[in-house]
């Protein structure tokens, strides 16, 4: 015990004790928000989705969820991004919009599926698409090997859409076929 004998040691120890600890806090929030939401293998994309849409939805904002149909299944990395995504797009109209709708679809078109979260708000400032928020859906998108943009729409409100490839990677495409005829 350094209080006694020596107390600037001991204010020394106990901030670095501190600092380690916001450290490891940080670490355990970043492991925590990398895992895989819960909802989704309780309820899957859609109804995840649907509880977030439900989330942020108040007095001053309708947000709608539109899917064409159910969803095939999907590979746990599209839906995961998908639902990042989604909650991301929601976050920034709850907090910058200033809308009064938000719509969310989802639709598969051949082997990706299609991701857009569109409002009636502001729209995009110009120079406001390089947050933190909006890098992550575009990596998110990018790591599947597909794209996210961000726009402002024609009369007003902001326009995000993904578009999530789940068939073969590039990489896989590119690969020849161990199956194939020898020629």
């Amino acid at each position: 015990n350094l209080a006694p004998r020596d107390a600037g040691a001991a204010d020394a120890t106990l901030r670095s004790v501190r600092g380690d600890l916001s450290d490891v806090l940080s670490d355990v929030r970043r492991l925590v928000h990398d895992l895989r939401p819960p909802s989704l293998d309780q309820f899957g994309l859609v109804g995840a989705v649907e509880q977030l849409t439900e989330r942020f939805q108040d007095r001053t904002l309708r947000v709608r969820l539109r899917c064409a149909g159910e969803l095939p299944p999907l590979p746990a990395a599209a839906e995961e991004a998908a639902y990042r995504i989604v909650a991301e797009a929601l976050a920034n109209v709850s907090r910058h919009a200033a809308a009064a709708h938000c719509e969310v679809r989802l639709h598969v078109a051949e082997d990706a599926l299609e991701v857009e979260v569109t409002d009636d708000g502001r729209g995009v400032p110009p120079g406001a698409l390089v947050g933190v928020g909006l890098v992550g859906m575009r990596e998110r998108a990018e790591e599947l090997g597909g794209r996210c943009t961000v726009s402002a729409r024609p009369g007003g409100g902001t326009r995000v859409r993904a578009v999530l490839p789940f068939g073969p990677s590039p990489d896989e495409r590119a690969r020849p076929s161990l199956t194939g005829s020898a020629s």
